[in-house]
């Protein structure tokens, strides 16, 4: 008999490092020094050439600039690419920084972040352990850093930060689903499956949610069922990575033939 083809999801693209979720991770958030023309010129450069921004940087941190200037020039390096040199400079800012702790814990989270886009879960787990000793009741920090652990297929250690992500914020859909999909890798099919259920319960359109039922489904043999929600995911997307994803599934996983009746 030829075994099932595996499901992808999100969620476990997520927990194997698959996914980046840009400058501050889960938590959406970037740390911010100072302000003024400098800053805002600095970073407006950053979403429009990356280049003319590190260039920037460099002249305004030589003038002074600062935690500002340090800060917008690592970010130039992971938007040009050089994700290894642009994760270095965010740690040593975030060590070296007098800013406030929610700031370095921002920083340390970007510099996480952008280790596991170098694809160094190790380096992304340090940076985020470091984020959540200045921020520990941080349910994004949390978040982050169950995603370098299931990207190094410590499953179980994800868990018990997911665990504490949802008691810290239980309307946060994302911990919901990833407590979902790491409870899956762990073999705990009936559990994961309650926690998709409620995450669907909060938002019944979340397409992440959605692919992770769809693995669920398709795990336990319910291929139609599993295609549905495939289907309806790449409705509901709003990033095209998550629409492909829902896509790939749909390729690997054809309805099978109907039986004719006798």
């Amino acid at each position: 008999m030829t075994p099932p083809r595996p499901a992808v999801t999100v969620a476990a693209a997520a927990l194997l490092g698959l996914l980046w979720c840009g400058p501050g991770g889960a938590s959406g958030q970037s740390a911010r020094f100072g302000g003024g023309p400098d800053h805002e010129r600095c970073f407006g450069l950053l979403r429009t050439d990356p280049e003319d921004a590190r260039f920037f940087a460099d002249g305004w941190e030589a003038a002074g600039g600062g935690d500002g200037a340090r800060h917008c020039a690592a970010l130039a390096l992971l938007a040009l690419g050089e994700t290894e040199r642009g994760a270095e400079r965010l740690e040593d800012l975030a060590r070296r920084s007098e800013a406030d702790a929610a700031a370095r814990a921002a920083v340390f989270a970007e510099a996480g972040n952008a280790w596991m886009l170098a694809g160094d879960a190790d380096r992304a787990y340090a940076a985020a352990t470091m984020a959540l000793t200045l921020a520990p009741d941080d349910p994004a920090l949390v978040l982050d850093r169950a995603l370098a652990l299931g990207a190094m297929e410590r499953y179980a250690e994800a868990l018990e930060d997911l665990d504490r992500a949802v008691a810290l914020d239980p309307s946060r859909i994302d911990a919901w689903v990833l407590r979902g999909a790491a409870k899956r890798q762990l073999g705990r099919a009936a559990e994961a499956e309650r926690d998709v259920a409620h995450a669907l319960s909060l938002a019944p359109d979340n397409a992440e949610a959605l692919l992770e039922r769809a693995a669920l489904r398709r795990a336990k043999g319910d291929v139609r069922g599993a295609r549905a929600d495939w289907e309806r995911a790449m409705r509901m997307a709003t990033d095209s990575e998550t629409a492909d994803l829902a896509r790939r599934n749909l390729e690997l996983n054809p309805l099978p033939p109907q039986r004719r009746q006798r």
